[in-house]
């Protein structure tokens, strides 16, 4: 069994370094691989990651302009070679050594979706209104589809790829979260939920969502709801 580990970079020159090593000196008990897309990224991100040789199972892919989240974990989903794929992020607010946590139920056969669900303690949340506002977006979602989940935009999510890569995903930023929850709902998949952990940056540290995308996260729960999956 093959894992495809999929970061999108964007003006990650702080942490990227740090979030790569990290992940590759990860102990799993599959082998995998790491495809990573800087997503135009106007910092000193794509120096840093020409900066070496990160190893035979690292792949880097570029845009040569930004077009978001959800436009990077596409490009390389398309290029991931696992028979299963998650994505993890280059901001350092998970751990990497929690995807083995993620594991288990897809190699058992239990689901072909699982999910790693925050708990927002006090010291590892960004802001009341950050939590509240992820409360109230997976209470939205599990209103509009008639399901219990428990953090839709957690950005610990491992997936069947050949099942992820059927999913109708359009959106091209970090609303691709909630889309591939809303998704894999409408495909009836059962999607398994176990505890990982979690340190939210604040925005000065380069915190990236804002207001906005809990309204373009609204928009996306609805627009799914009301088209086909296919």
């Amino acid at each position: 069994m093959l894992l495809s580990i999929l970061m999108p970079v964007y003006n990650e020159e702080a942490r990227v370094e740090q979030a790569i090593t990290e992940v590759l000196e990860t102990e799993l008990p599959v082998d995998f691989e790491l495809i990573i897309v800087n997503d135009g990224s106007t910092d000193r991100t794509r120096e840093i990651l020409h900066s070496r040789d990160w190893g035979a199972n690292v792949r880097l892919y570029e845009h040569v302009i930004n077009q978001g989240k959800g436009a990077a974990v596409r490009t390389a989903l398309g290029y991931a070679s696992g028979e299963m794929s998650a994505i993890f992020d280059a901001d350092l607010e998970y751990d990497p050594s929690d995807l083995a946590v993620l594991l288990p139920p897809l190699l058992e056969g239990r689901a072909n979706a699982c999910f790693g669900v925050r708990a927002f303690d006090g010291y590892s949340s960004h802001s009341f209104l950050f939590v509240m506002g992820n409360r109230g977006v997976t209470l939205a979602c599990n209103i509009i589809f008639n399901v219990y989940v428990r953090d839709i935009m957690t950005c610990h999510k491992m997936i069947r790829t050949e099942l992820f890569r059927s999913l109708p995903l359009r959106e091209p930023g970090f609303a691709i979260e909630p889309e591939i929850t809303a998704r894999l709902v409408q495909r009836r998949e059962r999607i398994y939920e176990v505890p990982v952990h979690y340190r939210a940056r604040a925005t000065e540290e380069g915190k990236k969502l804002t207001a906005f995308d809990g309204v373009r996260v609204l928009r996306t729960l609805l627009r799914c709801r009301f088209t086909p999956t296919a």
